[in-house]
């Protein structure tokens, strides 16, 4: 290893050695174990032993078609959580890819994965951090390490200092040799907490699994029963097994696991086109039942680009109007205050170790300090650029900005020869070093007054002379009020989380409607300390929080019940992210830590794009509901007819590969079709129902149980008349049973208005369900599978006919519940 870096062998045998510089990423299941967990389900579990017993009997057609429809749900939820991960992959190219170092005594552009430990890497402004360094060389460096530590203000970095790997070289340049790379960095180990941290269950996955096991166990004990009882009347074991299975196939909707991984997979594919990717498919339905919010305020309520606004002189007052680094605005005032301000603005911008590039389409590139980048496009709205100063000015010394002093010092010399001093720093700081005055004294309360407004305050000195303030605020995000508004329409408590001071925090919780009438702001102090915890819903904006305090906010808001969305984008907010029921990241800004450990990323970094993410979450929870209506209310008519057939003397009225097909038909096509249900407007008009309500509320058992007697009732009543005639008995049941439920599919549409052919999914697949249905009795080949029989045209009529009372029944419920219930949350 050589002083000057290494050589290119030295580098390729250390990179065998310690592997590539990455991140570890999160753990990826294999195949066997994504198709284990699919099986896991317990109503998967109940047709294995369905199929088990069926097989045992002897009947292989059964036994064939169960085994089908296990392999297709399996099949589904694998194909989509791999989908799924490719999606999250494609974020991960986010990150800076290369770096400068010097290889075999020249400085070359290698990818950063490929920078090894003893590599020596040059800084610049702008560069992002490659891997853990050991400066040996530093000149005016100051690096961000908001992403690493969330302090806000750039630090001072010397020779024999470390930076840490993800952090961004905000000014002057330096040399460093990498000392660690990869998982073993800071950055590495952080990564590789966040990726061993198992996730939380959502409220969905909670409540289906408690519904999943409780239909399991009761339609176990059922079949048990019925089995034991048909034994004791006399009937074969065969028969008895037959008639269980059928049973128990009939209870479980088994199509229910396809059905909400593919209603969340297309949330998921819905989203992504409004910029907000998924990296889990049951975060989807999660969105819809948060009910607190906590937001980053920089980026996400606010732009996060510093803008000088308001400036104060000696000769009175000025604002500057544009917006980010946008160089057209203007300074106004008085004529006295216009031309006081043009003084602070060239002193500002010669007391400057910024950079402000050339136009790029309709933005401006900025390097360096941003209070510096401030400063510098307020000069050039006013005709002053670095160009211009250069050709008048030379600077002759300068001493940077640095923590003790909380100033900067530069000298200049003019073309005629004359000096210029210019101080420029916190208030307090270059206020001291003036000789006391009138003017002084003013400064400093104006400084006081700016700061209460929520302005980050600068001041200007030149030769020991005051020349004015500089007032510099992070402006609010055009849409940040009116997401603050749609948020508290839907029932969503929006937080702001800042590490600003707390006045600044309060102008902008004003600014921007966060703070209601006798909100509190919280300090991180108080948060570290625990203190707010017995009192946070009277708690709108948190002040100087640091990120590893986001834990303690998010734990005190789930104690309340709450279900937590939190917002970061610094790899310090990754285990905050984690611990929330929702972690949401910055595509954009945030780090490749903060991505990994979240549960979506907001491509476009923008809060309105999350209200979006948790109204398609809502659309989700309502359809999911809608097809549980749907779903067992066809098994319990299944299940009453398999029972009062027998009781009303008539042989068993459907065969389990019956049944199987009708829930394969009305049930998997159909409940596609209603996972893309469009959003009924009313949902976000309204909070959204607490996790710890259960899925199968009252309101909802009972429309379950009216629709599936309804069903049941119109196909025992068709079956009972075909057996008395000498009639096919299963067919008939068969086909009446199948099309009933898909006219109360059609019953339980989503509101819609007028709209395309595409916007009639769920029309569109009832009558493609309908005709698979018909067909299972007009074509010979479905008919030896499923051992119907064919039918006259005139029966196909009349049964039709009859299938349609269910759906006309549910259909008027519906209507005349509205009416009840106009104006209250949609019954959906």
């Amino acid at each position: 290893m050589e002083v000057g870096g290494l050589t290119s062998a030295e580098a390729d045998g250390i990179l065998v050695r310690h592997g590539p510089n990455r991140l570890p990423a999160a753990h990826r299941p294999h195949l066997v174990a994504r198709v284990a967990g699919q099986l896991r389900d317990p109503m998967i579990m109940m047709l294995c032993a369905a199929w088990v017993v069926v097989l045992a009997i002897g009947d292989r057609q059964d036994a064939t078609i169960i085994a089908a429809v296990v392999v297709l749900n399996t099949v589904i939820g694998v194909v989509q959580e791999v989908r799924a991960q490719r999606a999250v992959d494609a974020l991960t190219q986010l990150a800076s890819p290369h770096a400068h170092v010097r290889r075999d005594g020249v400085v070359v552009v290698i990818p950063a994965a490929d920078v090894v430990p003893g590599d020596l890497v040059r800084l610049e402004a702008g560069d992002v951090v490659p891997a853990d360094l050991r400066l040996s060389d530093s000149s005016a460096l100051q690096v961000d390490e908001s992403a690493m530590t969330g302090e806000s203000v750039p630090t001072d970095r010397a020779a024999g200092d470390e930076v840490l790997a993800g952090t961004v070289v905000s000014r002057g340049r330096g040399w460093g040799t990498v000392v660690r790379t990869g998982p073993d960095s800071g950055l590495g180990r952080i990564a590789a907490l966040v990726a061993s941290s198992p996730p939380r269950p959502t409220p969905l996955q909670r409540r289906l699994s408690i519904l999943s096991r409780q239909l399991v166990v009761v339609t176990a004990a059922l079949c048990l029963v019925v089995m034991a009882l048909s034994i004791l009347r006399g009937e074969s074991y065969v028969d008895a097994a037959v008639l269980a299975v059928s049973l128990g196939v009939a209870a479980i909707p088994e199509s229910l696991p396809a059905v909400v991984t593919v209603a969340l997979a297309l949330g998921a594919h819905r989203m992504a086109g409004r910029s907000a990717v998924v990296r889990s498919l049951p975060a989807v339905e999660t969105l819809g039942s948060v009910s607190v919010l906590a937001a980053d305020k920089t980026g996400t309520l606010t732009r996060g680009v510093l803008v000088a606004r308001r400036l104060w002189t000696p000769d009175g007052p000025c604002d500057v109007s544009g917006d980010g680094h946008d160089v057209y605005g203007e300074v106004v005032g008085s004529e006295s205050a216009e031309a006081g301000a043009l003084r602070l603005l060239r002193d500002a911008a010669l007391c400057n170790d910024a950079t402000l590039g050339v136009r790029d389409g309709d933005a401006w590139r900025a390097v360096g300090d941003p209070f510096d980048v401030a400063l510098l496009v307020a000069a050039a709205k006013q005709g002053i650029t670095t160009d211009l100063l250069a050709r008048r000015w030379t600077r002759l010394e300068g001493v940077p900005f640095d923590e003790a002093n909380r100033s900067m010092r530069t000298v200049h010399r003019d073309r005629d020869g004359h000096r210029l001093e210019v101080l420029k720093g916190a208030p307090e700081a270059v206020l001291a070093m003036l000789a006391p005055g009138p003017d002084v004294e003013a400064a400093r309360v104006e400084a006081d007054t700016l700061a209460a407004q929520g302005y980050r305050v600068l001041a200007v000195a030149e030769n020991r002379t005051w020349v004015g303030l500089v007032g510099v605020v992070d402006p609010p995000h055009p849409d940040a009020r009116e997401v603050v508004e749609e948020c508290r329409g839907a029932g969503v408590r929006l937080l702001m989380i800042t590490g600003d001071h707390p006045g600044t925090a309060r102008a902008i919780g004003d600014a921007v409607g966060i703070l209601r009438d006798g909100g509190e702001v919280a300090d991180g102090d108080a948060v570290a300390a625990g203190a707010h915890a017995g009192h946070v819903e009277s708690i709108d904006v948190y002040a100087r929080t640091r990120p590893e305090q986001k834990v303690g906010i998010v734990d005190a808001w789930q104690a309340t019940g709450a279900v937590v969305a939190m917002t970061g984008d610094g790899v310090n907010d990754a285990p905050a992210l984690r611990r929330a029921d929702i972690g949401v990241a910055m595509g954009g800004r945030g780090t490749e830590v903060a991505r990994q450990a979240a549960d979506l990323v907001l491509v476009d970094d923008n809060l309105k794009t999350l209200l979006v993410a948790i109204g398609e979450g809502r659309r989700i929870h309502a359809n999911i509901r809608t097809f549980l209506r749907y779903g067992l209310a066809g098994g319990l008519a299944e299940m009453v007819v398999i029972l009062v057939g027998p009781l009303l003397g008539m042989p068993l009225p459907l065969t389990p590969a019956m049944i199987l097909w009708v829930n394969m038909v009305t049930h998997g096509v159909p409940g596609v079709a209603f996972g893309a249900e469009p959003l009924d407007p009313a949902l976000m008009h309204h909070p959204s129902p607490p996790p710890s309500r259960s899925i199968l509320d009252r309101v909802l058992a009972t429309q379950i149980v009216t629709a599936g007697l309804m069903t049941a009732a119109v196909s025992l009543t068709a079956g009972w008349l075909a057996y008395r005639s000498g009639g096919p008995l299963q067919t008939v049941v068969f086909l009446t049973l199948g099309l009933g439920q898909l006219g109360v599919a059609l019953a339980l549409r989503a509101p819609r208005g007028k709209g395309s052919w595409r916007d009639r999914g769920l029309e569109l697949s009832v009558l493609a369900a309908g005709a698979c249905q018909v067909a299972g009795v007009l074509v010979p080949g479905l008919r030896d599978l499923l051992g119907t029989e064919a039918l006259a045209s005139r029966d196909l009529v009349v049964l039709l006919a009859a299938a349609g009372v269910p759906g006309l029944f549910v259909a008027t419920g519906r209507v005349l519940a509205r009416r009840r219930d106009h104006g209250r949350e949609p019954a959906r």
